[in-house]
Parts: C-alpha cells; structure tokens; sequence
C-alpha cells in the first residue's frame, strides 16, 4: 500500500470523529467529504509527501475567556504542535470576500506585464513582484507576487523619516484596492481572535500576544504560480517557492482548488531558528512533508519565527513550500504580525533564556528577511545607498513594549497630531472625564498629542469603562479617532 493510499485511510477512519468544545464546534476535516480520490489526485506532478490530516475549527463571534474558548484555545495549540497547521472554516460572507479578492487577483495578473511592473515602490516592498524576481535558498521562485504591506503616504512622519520598509502600496487601480483592504480586514479580525485564543491555550496572560500586534505590521502575498509546462526557465523544475519559514506570529494562507501547498509538521530532534542562521531550502528535498489538498471553505493557519521565539520552540514555525501544479494556481498569504517596532520577549511560563536574550526586534526581523529575498529590487538598493539600515538601532524603532497590561507611549495618526492635540484640548477645556486613548501610527508623548495635563490622562490599550475613563481604541484615520473621541466624551458628559 502507498503512502498516499495508506494516509487517505486514516484520514477516513479520523474522519467520523466529532467533538464539542462548550458552546464552540469543532470538527475534524473529513476527507471523505471532499472525495479521497479527488484530494489525492490534486498534488502536483513529481511531488512524493503524505496527505495532510488537519483539524478545521470554527471561530467564536468573539473570545470571552470561557470554558468553551479555553477548550479551543487548548486543541488549535494541540493542532500546530502536531501537525504544524489547521483550517479555520469560512461561513458565507467570509467566502464572498474570499471570492472577491480571488477574482481581483485573477484580473492583475491577467494585466500585460508593463502595467503588472509599474506597481513598485521604492521605499515600501508592496508591489508586483515577477516571476523570477525573489530568491529562496540562492533558488529563483516561479510564484508571481503582488505584496501588500502597510499603505502609509508619503506625507507619514516615519515615510519621510526614512524609516526601513515604510512607504505607499503602489495599488494599479482601486477595483483592486478595496477588495484586497476588505479581504485583510477579516483576516486581521480572525488572526486576533487566534492570537486571544492561543494566549488561553498557552495559559498565558491575556495581551500576551494582541498586545505586540496593536499597530502590526500585518501584510500580505497575493500570489499566482504558473503551470510547470510554462515557466520563464529562471528557477527550478516543479518548484514555485522554495522551503521557508515566515517572519512573525501567525500566518493565515488560502488557496483555489489547484493543490501546491507543502508543511513539514514538527518533528523530534529537529531544531531550526530563522532569526539566527535561515531556514530557507531547509530539508527541501526530504520525503517527511506533508501536502495540504485544496478543501473549499477554509483558510489555512500555522506560527511563524516568533511565536516560536517567544515560546521556545513550544510552538514551532512551520517550514513550508509550494509546488508547480498543472495548471494556474492562485492563492494568497496574509501574515498578522507585531508592530514593526516590536522587541519580541519570551511569554511568562516559557522563558529558559533562548537566544537573544534581549529579544528579537521585529522591524529588523523583516527588514533582513526581505533584503534577502530580493537582493536587486529597487526598494534594497535605495536602503543600502541611503543607509536607512541604520535607522533600526533608534530607540524610536524599539519603542513598543511586548509585556501585557503595558500601554506605553500614545500612538497618534500622522499628519492629524497639531489638529488632534487642538481639537482635545478644546474638548477637555470642558469639565470632562479622564481621557484614556489609544489610536495608530505616529509614536508622540502624551503631552504632544493631547496638550492637556498629565493628571487628566490615563493610557491605555483597551476599551474599558471605569472610573469615568473614556477609550478609544485602535483607530487608523485620525478624523474617525476624532469622530470617536467627540462620541465618547458627550456620551461621558451626559453620563455625568
């Protein structure tokens, strides 16, 4: 009996078992449901690996923290540690921003090559990415790329600081634009209910990790890989990306119904850390992958370099790789991460001194994995020739705290503090409540952006009402902070 046969038939006998999880569902991804044959069938030409055997959950409207979240939180860490990956199911609404996005993406790489190429930037990795153009392990990739990182204008205080990696995403149009931005808002609102449900799995406190992703530098890889039959000859035969692992906390993947996807699951006595030597081309050739068939309806989920960092291995990042199928295959791959400022720490519980001991700074941890994954773009070229590297070692790059219950500096939105700092001040003029607030981008003292005193303010990272304290929370555009902020207060002052 074959591997594949032989894993098929586990799969079907797993496939009956179903298990309650409090008010919570969660069930074993059954392929029997989706035709043995037919998942089998889907692995591309020339690969030998076993078939996956993934969990699928379905997430709770929201984490609460009850027994039921706790049970969950407990089996999707069961499931990384086993298997390295899981599936999250998709209900209808999920699936139509998922289709949306997938017929954007069909209709850019439909676009001649010229148009395709114009979307670049120079200070920012968003934008088109060519077949060829990125390298893993010294290899050129088949996969055509379009990189969403954070869109920020060119007007952006840390834009025109010349900070690494930071500039506009260079859209072609915006019937592009706006299913992509939709599509990564439900992904980045399914990644923290992840993350809020592993801190319950991993029993640690709760911000442990939603903490380092306030401001994250969450993006995300559209991709389209061309059948073997019709390469440009620049990378290897079969090959669409080569053995990797990612940067951040979790990765959050979806594919059509062309198989391609490769993870290697944990395995003892296998030890790998990509922030210190790569991990790129790692056991590339070996026979121990495992395929992840195509299964409509769900997205794909599996930790990257720190969370394994911050756990100690507990959870390790999932090596992983594509292979060239038949046909077209598209897919996307969406990376909720800490803030660029990030300096990762081990979580409480799982800190045995790993190396580096001062932690990992996020920003830097991208910044050299995408140096290295395209040496002659013209984003690396300009930072090497301006020296923006030097920029990482600015306290101002490292100033977002990783510990839980620690709100550290406000966050303002660029280009709206002097109108921010007026417009509360007026405000506060008022016989008002403390003001507790909470908002992105531009890292400014409390005093820059409020111009009220220090005793008249509470910080925080959270909405929360008590002691009169109004919170605003996670607010991108700083006329919608505003527009939040004046609710907020009339509503304390009618209160009151």
């Amino acid at each position: 009996m074959s591997a594949i046969t032989k894993s098929l038939s586990a799969l079907a006998r797993r496939g009956t078992r179903k298990s309650a999880l409090g008010h919570h569902r969660r069930d074993l991804a059954t392929v029997t449901d989706h035709n043995l044959a037919r998942m089998a069938a889907t692995m591309p030409p020339g690969h030998r690996a076993t078939v996956a055997q993934l969990e699928t959950f379905a997430l709770p409207e929201r984490v609460t923290g009850s027994p039921g979240d706790r049970a969950m939180g407990k089996a999707l860490v069961d499931a990384w540690r086993r298997d390295g990956i899981l599936q999250v199911s998709m209900n209808d609404k999920q699936q139509h921003i998922f289709n949306e996005a997938t017929a954007s993406s069909k209709a850019f790489f439909a676009k001649p090559h010229d148009e395709k190429a114009a979307c670049v930037d120079s200070q920012s990795y968003s934008g088109y990415i060519a077949s060829g153009e990125e390298i893993t392990d010294g290899i050129a990739d088949y996969s055509e790329i379009f990189t969403v990182t954070k869109d920020l204008d060119l007007a952006e205080p840390r834009v025109r600081a010349k900070w690494p990696c930071h500039g506009p995403a260079p859209w072609p149009d915006y019937e592009m634009k706006q299913p992509m931005t939709t599509y990564m808002d439900y992904l980045g609102e399914s990644g923290e209910k992840l993350l809020q449900l592993a801190e319950l799995g991993l029993n640690v406190p709760a911000g442990s990790l939603t903490n380092l992703t306030q401001d994250g530098w969450h993006h995300m890889r559209i991709l389209r890989f061309p059948p073997t039959h019709n390469t440009n000859g620049k990378g290897k035969a079969g090959r669409g990306i080569g053995s990797h692992t990612d940067y951040g906390l979790l990765v959050i993947a979806a594919q059509d119904d062309v198989g391609g996807l490769f993870i290697r699951p944990p395995y003892d006595g296998e030890h790998y850390a990509n922030w210190e030597k790569s991990s790129a081309g790692m056991a590339e050739e070996d026979d121990r992958w495992h395929y992840v068939p195509p299964v409509p309806n769900v997205f794909t989920v599996f930790p990257g370099d720190i969370m394994q960092y911050i756990t100690n291995s507990y959870l390790p990042s999932t090596p992983h790789k594509v292979g060239l199928n038949t046909r077209d295959r598209f897919a996307f791959a969406y990376f909720h991460e800490p803030s660029f400022q990030a300096v990762a720490k081990p979580l409480p519980g799982y800190d045995v001194g790993q190396s580096p001991k001062e932690g990992i700074h996020y920003g830097s941890h991208f910044t050299n994995m995408f140096l290295r994954n395209y040496p002659e773009r013209i984003t690396t070229k300009r930072m090497h020739a301006e020296n923006r590297l030097a920029l990482l070692e600015k306290e101002e790059l490292r100033a977002h705290s990783s510990q839980p219950n620690n709100a550290g500096k406000v966050i303002a939105n660029a280009g709206q503090q002097n109108q921010q700092a007026s417009f509360i001040s007026k405000l506060s003029g008022r016989s008002t409540p403390r003001l507790a607030i909470f908002c992105c981008d531009n890292l400014l003292t409390q005093s820059q952006v409020l111009g009220i005193p220090k005793s008249d303010l509470t910080i925080t990272q959270g909405l929360k009402s008590r002691d009169k304290t109004v919170a605003v929370g996670n607010i991108r555009d700083g006329e919608s902070m505003m527009a939040k902020i004046r609710e907020q207060l009339e509503k304390a002052s009618e209160d009151d």
